[in-house]
């Protein structure tokens, strides 16, 4: 690609993005995927071929489906949808805390503060504004649904996830911004069944902003110093979607 020449400072901040690495941190998803056992499979249709003169498909999908985003209002009433939240605050500085041998050798793991700190103890203090993504290689097991679900004999999921006061340590003494992970949900599969609700899940949605679920790759990005971008259509009234997540690295 051919660069373009100029003193116009975005212009010149864009030469630069090109030159960097870019990493899809979303999984290619259609109606054979893991998804939310509430949900049914996602159906997708031919409308018209290119014998018609144009080739067009039909998707039926939930808002939650695929690498996703969420929108406060999933969860919490009177929060915002997903048209509601602003540019600036779906591209933002990423962290990414690997818990990926932990939650290898125990699929039940639950981020505490400790392991908040232990971060920061090798990588520095977390910063305010930043976007937090939990590393479990949980994304790796896409797109076998058996694998992804990781059920025992009594039909119990078993799934890594965040654990509440981590949640509320970096929300509120780290002033993050928001958070996204592997799993289809922020909790881990046996606080949901010890709670009999995502509290965690709630807990984020209640901060007013949003998380991204279902991400992948982020065993490809540095613990600091990449930037994540989070870009999705802006459907009316939209509760989540699955969105197209990217980072660039430094």
């Amino acid at each position: 690609m051919s660069t373009v020449k100029t003193d116009n400072e975005l212009l010149k901040a864009f030469e630069v993005l090109q030159k960097k690495e870019w990493v899809d941190l979303t999984h290619t998803f259609g109606p054979d995927s893991p998804h939310f056992s509430a949900f049914d499979d996602a159906e997708f249709t031919t409308l018209f071929t290119h014998e018609d003169g144009f080739f067009a498909q039909s998707f039926q999908f939930p808002g939650q489906y695929g690498t996703h985003i969420d929108a406060p209002i999933h969860f919490v009433r009177n929060k915002r949808y997903l048209e509601e939240l602003e540019l600036k605050e779906l591209v933002l500085p990423l962290i990414v805390i690997d818990k990926s041998k932990e939650a290898e050798e125990n699929n039940d793991f639950i981020l505490s503060v400790d392991d908040v700190l232990k971060f920061e103890e090798e990588h520095g203090k977390i910063e305010a504004g930043t976007f937090v993504a939990l590393r479990t290689d949980w994304g790796k097991r896409w797109p076998d649904k058996e694998a992804f679900e990781n059920k025992d004999e009594e039909g119990n999921s078993h799934t890594p996830g965040w654990g509440l006061e981590a949640l509320k340590f970096l929300f509120e003494e780290r002033q993050i911004k928001a958070v996204g992970h592997e799993t289809f949900d922020t909790d881990a599969a046996v606080d949901f069944h010890k709670n009999g609700s995502l509290v965690g899940e709630y807990y984020v949605l209640e901060q007013d902003t949003f998380q991204v679920e279902l991400l992948t790759n982020l065993d490809k990005l540095p613990a600091k110093g990449a930037v994540i971008f989070n870009i999705s259509p802006k459907p009316e009234k939209a509760t989540g979607f699955p969105v197209r997540s990217f980072a660039i690295l430094p």
